[in-house]
């Protein structure tokens, strides 16, 4: 696989798992729901009840959404690296764009059901499959890497400059 490629598809799911810690970040309903039915859960398996277990979600909730925040910009920043690398290392911007584009939606969606429950209707579906054919179009109809090698060639000819004259003696 092309180095631009995984650099994009790398770029679309960091930004997947980024939107889905700001959803967490900023949603403090979810948070102390999961701490709560953690806390309910643990104290299960541990054969004893308290019943004060759930008033630690009362504050715990604080530190998991600023763990999540920095979560969404670390995933940010690092999402920008391998995107500005795949634009960098592929022969084509809008190759680029809809491959991180197509991975984004696809880790979202798969994000979205494991961590939210979240479902998706069939039209959502059918998008999601016209752009993972475009993609295919655009991969397929992309010229090939050696002309893209030899363009990067000429480029640094061409930034060298003139040919240097010869000094007079």
């Amino acid at each position: 696989m092309f180095p631009g490629v995984v650099y994009a598809l790398l770029a679309g799911f960091l930004g997947a798992v980024a939107s889905s810690s700001a959803k967490l970040s900023l949603g403090t309903d979810y948070l102390k729901g999961v701490c709560e039915t953690g806390l309910r859960s643990w104290g299960e398996q541990r054969r004893f009840r308290q019943g004060n277990e759930t008033t630690a979600c009362d504050w715990l909730h604080i530190p998991l959404r600023l763990l999540c925040g920095g979560l969404l910009f670390t995933c940010n920043a690092v999402m920008w690296t391998f995107l500005s690398k795949a634009l960098r290392y592929s022969s084509s911007s809008t190759r680029t764009t809809v491959t991180t584009t197509a991975s984004n939606f696809i880790s979202s969606a798969f994000l979205g059901q494991l961590i939210f429950g979240d479902s998706h209707i069939a039209l959502w579906w059918v998008g999601i499959s016209l752009t993972l054919s475009g993609l295919l179009v655009l991969h397929r109809a992309s010229p090939s890497e050696t002309s893209h090698e030899d363009e990067i060639k000429r480029t640094r000819e061409t930034a060298r400059g003139p040919e240097r004259a010869e000094k007079p003696a």
